[in-house]
């Protein structure tokens, strides 16, 4: 293994990439906090995995063909796009430099995360949880994950998400080439890829693992949540299942915040914190992001999540100033909930008795 460029022997490899990295550990490393990451309460392993809003309420996933496009320049080129946003009365700015993927002719164009990088990152929090595919180090809070093109293929397949090699390569090669900034208050609190240190091994260069190609070290935001036991269980088959990129966005938000979904209580979210937020309402109209949201919603509806959705438009005069959306969750949704508390508790229940100690949020 090389600490200064990734290697690369088959066409199906990713493109070198010569930069400064860390080395995963070479050796098994016994945590205790994985093995929790990986249990859950569910007849059906492979119907959960784990949504962590410490990072996934950074917003980086919100450009599509057109807008890139429009980013470029005549040269193929495109400097960082900045997204600000409030939230909890804090205002947040993430800035993401584009990734630069060499082309065929020679030249560089770049490239900016969307929907086929969210879905990739969903199938390896996904394979994650099979502690043969990583390694957290809970003193350095580092966390590793190995994998083959094959196998992320082989996840997305399963849950009707099909990707050529060719396309996920290339969303490897964006994840771990764009750099993102993310600050509070104009403060900067981190700066990484979304897959960091991505290097490549040979079949039996790594411990016993003879299928793994690639390892690569998770943001500190997921290493954290893994320490701090600060995750929760859904039902991932649901969400890859959601053909809408903003119903994937609304269903992780009722499952972070809905927490104690009951026959008796509802939930509330304004359309001005949706828009901020998710970054995915950049129709110039409002009207069509309207229309985006309740479409959502309608999809959430058709999945088994919500029953209703009662709608207040707050107005000035004609015109809709914000929106408060109610939400019902169905009996299917709040079981599920409960199973994801039940999950929280047992986890806490096991670190306590393990003197497992939490550490704080970066």
């Amino acid at each position: 293994m090389h600490n200064s460029q990734i290697i690369y022997r088959k066409s199906n490899r990713l493109i070198p990439h010569k930069m400064p990295i860390k080395k995963p550990p070479k050796e098994h490393i016994k945590s205790i906090q994985l093995d929790l990451f990986s249990q859950f309460v569910t007849n059906d392993q492979s119907q959960v995995s784990n949504t962590v809003e410490l990072w996934e309420r950074i917003p980086k996933y919100f450009f599509t063909a057109k807008q890139v496009e429009k980013l470029r320049t005549d040269k193929g080129l495109a400097e960082p796009y900045e997204w600000k946003y409030t939230e909890n009365g804090n205002e947040y700015t993430v800035s993401i430099q584009p990734a630069l993927i060499k082309q065929k002719n020679g030249s560089y164009k770049a490239f900016f995360p969307g929907v086929t990088e969210e879905l990739i990152e969903e199938a390896l929090k996904k394979i994650i949880t099979d502690k043969q595919f990583a390694i957290h180090d809970p003193e350095k809070v580092e966390s590793w994950i190995k994998f083959t093109l094959g196998m992320i293929q082989k996840e997305l397949k399963t849950k009707g998400r099909t990707r050529s090699i060719d396309e996920i390569k290339h969303a490897i090669n964006v994840m771990s080439s764009c750099l993102l900034t993310f600050s509070k208050e104009k403060k900067e609190l981190w700066k990484g890829a979304i897959l960091q240190d991505l290097v490549t091994v040979s079949r039996n260069e790594y411990l016993a693992s003879t299928g793994t190609h690639h390892i690569a070290r998770l943001p500190l935001f997921i290493s954290h949540s893994i320490n701090n036991l600060d995750y929760r269980q859904f039902n991932y088959e649901r969400l890859m299942s959601c053909n809408e990129q903003l119903t994937r966005w609304l269903y992780k938000r009722l499952i972070n915040r809905f927490t104690q979904a009951s026959y008796t209580t509802e939930y509330s979210c304004m359309y001005s914190d949706i828009k901020q937020a998710s970054g995915l309402l950049q129709q110039q109209k409002e009207g069509n992001n309207r229309t985006k949201i309740l479409s959502a919603f309608n999809e959430l509806k058709q999945k088994g999540v919500i029953l209703n959705v009662k709608i207040d438009e707050r107005k000035t005069g004609r015109n809709i100033t914000d929106i408060k959306y109610t939400i019902k969750a169905t009996p299917l949704f709040i079981k599920e909930q409960i199973a994801a508390n039940k999950r929280t508790t047992d986890t806490k229940t096991i670190a306590q008795k393990s003197g497992i100690q939490i550490l704080k949020k970066p």
